[in-house]
């Protein structure tokens, strides 16, 4: 049994609907991050992580952060959170330990999703915060690793509630709706006219904002291939024919 995702316009429903249409084209490649996904593996990676998530307990509008550096770990983490009905917290991966717990704390965040490079920031701020479960992408102390997530057997995903359409909980206190994340899906890939002919290149890294979560889901709503890395390599555009390349400001140029 596949798990079963909420209808349409909710972030979730409308990227991984529109993802699962495109069988194992490439949708993701991640160069910082060692990660390559297509656009089926994506949706099946996101819908299994976010089952086992509602089988630990997971409930609408759950509110968990999201501490990593890379886009693909970010794309997952955030997706599969969502996918599961919760609401999340992008979260700055060069935040001192303090002011992580102060975020942490204030938005009353209970779940973490980290990664192991960012443990000596991550540990100590849980522990002065009101988190309970510490999620990790690889093998981290008194954190469950992410890859165990999709051993759980499938299950129906709730989705977001009705009554509280927030997908995003930015560190100063603004929701970002389902509604305005997809608008800014629409309108980074309408400025620039985004196909399936087209590879972007990000430079962009998760800095608490909500631009890189959008381009992402801009670029698979178009078809587009997203190449992350973390500096802008001629080598890499040739060799990956980029067509489109990310600017400081939040702004994507055809090349």
């Amino acid at each position: 049994m596949k798990p079963i995702l909420s209808s349409t316009r909710v972030v979730t429903g409308e990227v991984l609907g529109r993802a699962r249409e495109r069988g194992d084209r490439p949708a993701l490649v991640d160069l910082h991050g060692g990660l390559v996904f297509g656009y089926r593996k994506l949706v099946t990676e996101v819908t299994g992580a976010a089952s086992g998530l509602v089988c630990r307990g997971m409930r609408r509008d759950h509110v968990v952060g999201v501490h990593v550096r890379t886009t693909g770990a970010q794309t997952l983490a955030v997706h599969t959170v969502l996918a599961a009905g919760g609401l999340v917290v992008p979260l700055d991966p060069d935040l001192p330990a303090h002011e992580l717990a102060g975020v942490l704390t204030r938005l009353d965040v209970r779940t973490l999703i980290t990664t192991p490079d960012l443990a000596r920031y991550a540990l100590p701020a849980v522990e002065s915060s009101r988190v309970r479960q510490v999620i990790a992408f690889g093998r981290m102390a008194a954190a469950v690793d992410f890859a165990e997530l999709r051993t759980t057997a499938p299950t129906r995903l709730p989705g977001p509630d009705a009554a509280a359409p927030g997908a995003l909980l930015l560190a100063d206190g603004r929701v970002v709706t389902h509604a305005a994340l997809l608008d800014r899906m629409a309108e980074l890939g309408g400025r620039i006219r985004l196909g399936t002919d087209d590879v972007v290149l990000s430079t962009w890294r998760p800095d608490g904002g909500h631009d890189l979560i959008a381009l992402v889901g801009a670029a698979v709503l178009s078809g587009s291939l997203l190449v992350a890395a973390s500096v802008d390599v001629p080598g890499t555009m040739h060799d990956f024919g980029v067509t489109v390349i990310t600017r400081p400001g939040g702004h994507l140029e055809r090349r």
